[in-house]
């Protein structure tokens, strides 16, 4: 069967995505993974956002800045807000070199890195000051794109006792999807929340969604949750689900599309993409 889409992007709807099982989210055994947010690449005014003003081209990151400030942002604050307050594990992931010369950095990370000025110790290596890391937060800096490749996170998850994880942050297509591939093959079920998450471009953060679909990703859709309860369970909505969403509906929900955060009242994401277990 050919693929429907949501809000414009392909969905799958057939022989693969029918075993894809439903998103069931326990904050006893789920941990929210901020992915990024730093000022070396996630501010206008501190590393590449400098960088790209004294060459006088920060036009061209206009979209990522005004998605990280409008939506990125915002609604990770939101479920920070949420996972806090219901005592959820958090953790947030950092890039960026560990000595001064960047020398522990291969090509394809170094070149950004040192033309950021993004290594520990800098000001841009530091996290987003709206974050406001608490002191039980665990930051776990990494040298690759993956979170699992180049760090102990892998190690912290399973000491937290954490079997699903919540990812926001940036870039979608890049160390958020690199670190979501690598966590579904190590065996933890993965929640992409998309209005939480941004990229360079549309069509990167776009794209992104659709390949994570499958392998790791199966299914873009809403996850709706239960306010009152403690336990959250996801239905992911493929085109032939029961209680899909109308075109009207999804209309209604277009606060996203205006920049504004979108979700519950309690901070649970109403738009992801989620992959599960296999």
């Amino acid at each position: 069967m050919s693929p429907s889409s949501l809000d414009g992007v392909p969905t799958p709807d057939d022989y693969v995505s029918i075993y894809t099982p439903e998103a069931a989210l326990d904050p006893a055994s789920t941990c929210l993974v901020v992915v990024d947010m730093m000022y070396a690449t996630g501010h206008p005014e501190y590393g590449l956002g400098a960088l790209l003003a004294s060459e006088g081209r920060l036009d061209e990151a206009s979209y990522r800045f005004a998605r990280i400030a409008g939506q990125v942002l915002p609604n990770t604050l939101r479920l920070l807000d949420w996972a806090r307050r219901h005592e959820m594990r958090r953790v947030f992931l950092t890039y960026g070199s560990e000595v001064s010369d960047y020398s522990d950095l291969s090509p394809q990370m170094r070149a950004l890195c040192e033309a950021t000025r993004n290594r520990v110790g800098n000001p841009e290596h530091r996290l987003l000051e709206e974050l406001d890391r608490r002191p039980e937060e665990r930051v776990v800096n990494k040298i690759t794109p993956s979170g699992f490749t180049s760090s102990e996170l892998e190690l912290i998850l399973h000491t937290y006792g954490s079997r699903d994880l919540l990812f926001t942050g940036v870039s979608t297509n890049m160390c958020v999807e690199s670190t979501l591939r690598d966590a579904s093959d190590r065996g933890f079920g993965c929640v992409l929340v998309e209005d939480a998450c941004g990229a360079d471009s549309p069509e990167y953060h776009e794209a992104a969604l659709v390949v994570l679909q499958r392998p790791s990703a199966n299914g873009r859709g809403l996850t709706e949750h239960d306010p009152g309860g403690n336990r959250r369970r996801g239905n992911v909505h493929r085109p032939d689900a029961r209680g899909r969403r109308s075109a009207d509906d999804h209309r209604a929900q277009g606060a996203e599309h205006a920049g504004r955060p979108v979700g519950r009242d309690d901070g649970w994401p109403e738009r992801a993409v989620c992959a599960r277990r296999a």
